[in-house]
């Protein structure tokens, strides 16, 4: 009992210092949640206090103040937590310039608050914000004219103003001010945020103002520091749209400083424009606008005192961090950082999508092994155990009731097991056992022979059908593994054409570019995406919009450089003014099929129980089926065209041929207890190599024609459905440009009675052929068989005929010399 409660203490003990070390890891990490929480809240107060000191310091027109209530709003509605800390900024910010602005500063938060509590009670609140805005600063600055200087029409005029300015501004704020604060991360900034941001920065210059460092002005020498920036990292376009916009909020705030509006945007523009030659370049584009505007500005500015600012503000600039400067441009649109930004994220999104496809691949395939096991695990034993619940039922109904039971099964169990399982394989072969020495010898070895003999028959029955259903679900789980497998490899090519990037080939652009500038074509640039054979992709820009040119011209051009057919693809203007076109070049296939087709039904009937199918994939091949359903009539031209209907759509989903025949076999096998036999042949030519390669099942011989030579194409398949096991042979053969594929239902095959041997007979018949036109050849043999038939159909006839030649562009002619570099 001791023992036993030492025990529960120590473990007591134990689980309490495992609790309490939990305890301290929670206690730790909340810690350290709430000092990063801590330092987040910290650097956002000082921003806040930094904004609305600045933004309350902020006077335009000698006497508005439309910055105050706009950011007071953004932080209420945005940040509410910190509405305090943003009040006392704006009030000290004011009471910096005034009393006087410092209590209308007051005023003006008062009635914002009231206003703001009366619009509480709406559902739409914060589409009335800009409206609340207006109000309030509107009441604010009236009731402030009033105390001072009583009513005029001038006043409520300058109110309005100041309101409207303010409602505004509370727009711009909505839109840039979070953008300060902002931690998720941002592709992109658009043009329009990009000015918001602008102007909040202008509007915090204003704060400014006034400021001096050795007679040098602050908020000049930070325009100017800004407008370098943006130069530098946007180019020209947001150089002097920066430096405009500062210089108009800055001139508002002291006309004096209407001079340098032109200043900043003349500056943001040269600096710009001389962004490529780096820092140094930018920095001397604002030297010269301020020594230009200084020279020809009236002397409104010491132009000493301008050059001393802008060296300061050049100064600031080069000492800036590049990563800074970096960091910024990747929000800028149109520049480098932001163009591999945004590859960069789609990298991502691409990679995450192929890896889920990956993950899906990996799954089906690991599914396909897995049912594949069940089939292949344990044959012998699953057929041992068969043997024994067979024989166990049997010996139920009859040895279970027998008296000599002990002495059968204890004293003599192997010859007894022996003995009936002899009997069971002898029944299962014969129906009944038919061997008299084992009947002997098994009726001298138990006393009710017959009766197990009868009771065995009776099993079997069941036996057999328990054995289909299990067969049946073999060939389910082989189905589904097959079909699997098939999924699974689709999905894996789909995440390798997905990861698939744009190589690197200057050494190839460069020689393209050069070959068709040497044709007398003036080319704009070379853009080379895949030089594989068979999936060639280039653009290239030329300087005229002629599509002739591209395909007269370069096409051939480039079939001379890269040794196979190249074609145009796509045309579209590279430029507004129509004098550029950018025009897509591809492979083409090396060969073209034609085909030609004839076909009757037996007796002359309208339907027929042969089906065919010619379709091209999108992979460069061409694929011709014939099925041919059992018997005649309706039934077997449904079976036939189920057949080919499951074959394209099974081929043109990706999955390999062997599959897709294996896959039709087995649902035709599973779908029906009846005997419902299709045969199929299949031929898929590559229309890159001409390699055709022949799937025959239970179909009769292919045949291709090369001038007088003809050549039999066969297989030994059984029929689909026949077997739920099939092993389908594939034939590869090679065709060349002028080559006949000639492939025949069982219908032609069979149908000439006077011919001991068939297939001599066919090859005669296609030797003696005059035309080469595959319809004309597939008219031909179908008069020739039904002639030698006594004019009677017997049988479903289809013949379908294929000619292969190559692939001939409209302007394949025209070849221009090209010199290979050494």
């Amino acid at each position: 009992m001791l023992h036993r409660l030492a025990l529960k203490t120590v473990g007591g003990q134990a689980e309490a210092f495992i609790n309490g070390g939990v305890s301290t890891k929670k206690v730790r990490k909340k810690e350290t949640e709430f000092d990063r929480t801590t330092g987040h809240s910290y650097k956002t107060t000082l921003i806040i206090l930094g904004l609305g000191f600045l933004l309350g310091r902020s006077v335009i027109l000698f006497q508005l103040l439309p910055f105050v209530i706009p950011f007071l709003a953004v932080i209420f509605h945005w940040r509410k937590e910190y509405t305090v800390v943003a009040v006392l900024a704006l009030i000290v910010g004011s009471t910096s310039i005034s009393f006087l602005y410092a209590g209308q500063t007051v005023v003006a938060i008062m009635f914002y608050f009231l206003v703001q509590g009366v619009t509480n009670s709406f559902s739409n609140e914060k589409k009335l914000i800009p409206l609340t805005v207006f109000i309030s600063v509107l009441s604010a600055r009236y009731l402030g004219f009033i105390i001072m200087d009583g009513h005029s029409w001038y006043h409520v005029l300058t109110s309005i103003i100041e309101a409207g300015m303010a409602m505004v501004v509370t727009m711009i704020f909505f839109q840039s001010i979070p953008l300060i604060f902002e931690r998720k991360k941002k592709i992109s900034l658009k043009h329009e945020e990009i000015v918001c941001l602008v102007i909040l920065l202008a509007s915090l210059m204003t704060g400014t103002v006034g400021w001096l460092i050795f007679q040098l002005s602050v908020e000049q020498i930070i325009a100017r520091y800004i407008v370098l920036i943006f130069a530098f990292v946007g180019g020209a376009a947001i150089g002097s749209t920066v430096g405009v916009v500062t210089g108009l909020v800055l001139s508002l705030a002291n006309v004096a400083n209407l001079f340098y509006m032109s200043l900043l945007a003349f500056s943001g523009l040269l600096g710009g424009l001389l962004k490529e030659g780096k820092k140094i370049s930018v920095a001397i584009g604002l030297i010269i606008a301020t020594l230009l505007m200084g020279m020809y500005g009236d002397n409104q500015v010491s132009m000493g005192l301008s050059l001393y600012e802008s060296l300061v503000a050049i100064a600031l600039f080069l000492v800036t961090p590049k990563k800074w400067t970096t960091h910024i441009s990747k929000f800028i649109p149109g520049t480098p950082e932001h163009s591999q930004e945004q590859q960069q994220y789609l990298r991502k999104i691409r990679d995450v999508t192929a890896g889920k496809v990956e993950q899906f691949s990996n799954l089906f395939l690991s599914l396909s092994k897995s049912f594949s096991l069940l089939d292949t695990k344990g044959d012998k034993t699953t057929e041992e155990r068969e043997v024994d619940l067979f024989l166990s039922r049997v010996t139920e109904q009859t040895c279970q009731t027998c008296m000599k039971k002990h002495q059968c099964w204890t004293k003599k169990f192997s010859d007894t097991y022996g003995l009936m399982e002899q009997l069971m394989r002898e029944c299962e072969q014969e129906g009944e056992v038919s061997n008299r020495k084992l009947l002997t010898e098994w009726n001298h070895h138990c006393i009710i022979g017959d009766r197990v003999v009868d009771a065995m028959k009776k099993e079997l029955n069941q036996h057999y059908a328990s054995k289909q259903l299990k067969q049946q679900l073999i060939e389910s789980r082989r189905l589904v593994a097959d079909q699997l497998k098939g999924v699974s490899k689709v999905m894996e090519d789909f995440a390798k054409d997905i990861q698939r990037e744009k190589k690197a080939h200057e050494k190839q652009e460069s020689e393209i570019m050069e070959a068709i500038q040497r044709a007398g074509i003036d080319v704009e640039g070379v853009d080379v995406y895949s030089l594989q054979t068979g999936s060639v992709d280039i653009d290239i820009t030329l300087l005229s919009n002629s599509y002739n040119e591209g395909e007269k011209i370069v096409a051939p051009l480039l079939s001379d450089i890269l040794q196979e057919t190249i074609i145009v693809k796509h045309v579209e203007g590279a430029s507004i003014s129509g004098d550029e076109s950018r025009i897509t070049f591809g492979s083409t296939k090396a060969f073209v099929v034609k085909e030609g087709v004839a076909h009757a039904a037996k007796g002359g009937r309208l339907v027929s129980g042969d089906s065919y199918s010619t379709m091209e994939l999108g992979a460069g091949k061409y694929a011709i089926a014939i099925s041919d359903g059992m018997g005649n009539g309706t039934r077997a031209h449904i079976e036939s065209q189920e057949t080919i209907g499951l074959l394209k759509n099974i081929l043109r989903s990706g999955i390999e041929e062997t599959v897709a025949i294996k896959s039709i076999n087995s649902i035709l096998s599973l779908r029906s207890d009846e005997e419902v036999f299709s045969t199929l042949d299949l031929s898929m030519i590559d229309l890159q190599d001409g390699f055709v390669k022949f799937l025959k099942v239970g179909s009769i011989p292919s045949y291709i024609k090369r001038g007088d030579n003809v050549k039999a194409v066969e297989a030994g398949n059984l029929p689909i459905g026949i077997i739920q096991e099939l092993d389908v042979d594939v034939v590869t053969e090679q065709l060349k440009a002028g080559d006949l594929l000639i492939m025949m239902s069982d219908g032609i095959y069979e149908a000439p009675v006077v011919a001991e041997n068939k297939d001599i007979w066919m090859k005669r018949i296609i030797k003696e052929l005059e035309t080469e036109d595959p319809q004309d050849i597939a008219d031909i043999l179908m008069e020739r068989v039904i002639r030698e038939s006594g004019n009677v159909i017997h049988d479903d006839m289809t013949i379908v005929v294929a000619k292969l030649d190559h692939h001939l562009p409209k302007w394949a002619t025209i070849s221009v010399p090209y010199e290979k570099k050494a």
